[in-house]
């Protein structure tokens, strides 16, 4: 009977060691790749103060993450990515309509607070923090009628008195939040939606202008695939 009782506690000892490493196996610090696409948008007032009245651009984003696990449920998830953002806008001059198609390429970091749920085979994932990006290389295309024009964007906080007024400028860093939902397969396979609203402004300080109203945001969202392994 000692035997027997020694015998089964020895197997509900061995059962609960393998569920906890079971459980510590899934909880590893685990590494992803994603990609997607991005419907990105300027938001905000120009010089005079008016709504910006911007249309959707579309780009792409691309890059990596790591998942480190903080409690049940919950993990940390910083990561890289390469993304595009920017905005068009058509105006009218002298009877010829114009689209203007501003895209700008940036380095971002972000920095999430993710749920992840049992759901079926797989998990349903909630996301959520701050983002930090640096700009690095835009360009401002221009076209109507026989008219095409492309301006490369110059990076810089101040614009002087002296410098050319021509050149479309912007800020490098910005900064904002983001907001993810989807759902990761038991293989690693994942798709996401993603949401982000720019929190500072990305124009310029124009020193020739003493009233400038301008305020200009990044926003958009997007859709993602990635791999977790």
């Amino acid at each position: 009977m000692k035997s027997k009782l020694i015998s089964i506690s020895m197997i509900l000892m061995l059962s609960a060691f393998l569920a906890i490493a079971q459980d510590a196996e899934k909880e590893k610090t685990s590494f992803g790749v994603v990609g997607g696409i991005n419907f990105q948008n300027m938001i905000g007032n120009d010089g005079s103060g008016d709504k910006l009245t911007n249309d959707i651009n579309m780009g792409y984003h691309a890059g990596g993450n790591i998942q480190i696990p903080i409690v049940t449920k919950f993990y940390f998830q910083p990561g890289l990515i390469y993304s595009t953002k920017g905005a068009k806008n058509q105006y009218t001059l002298l009877g010829t309509t114009y689209t203007k198609t501003t895209t700008l390429s940036y380095i971002e970091m972000p920095l999430n607070l993710v749920y992840k749920a049992l759901l079926g085979n797989g998990y349903f994932m909630l996301g959520f923090g701050p983002y930090v990006a640096y700009g690095f290389s835009g360009k401002v295309v221009t076209k109507g009628g026989d008219v095409s024009l492309d301006q490369d964007i110059r990076f810089q906080n101040v614009v002087e008195t002296n410098e050319d007024l021509t050149v479309p400028y912007y800020k490098s860093l910005d900064i904002g939040g983001n907001v993810f939902a989807g759902y990761e397969l038991s293989n690693g396979i994942f798709a996401q939606f993603n949401s982000q609203l720019g929190m500072i402004k990305i124009n310029p300080e124009y020193k020739i202008r003493t009233d400038d109203k301008s305020a200009v945001k990044n926003t958009g969202f997007g859709l993602s695939l990635g791999y977790r392994f």
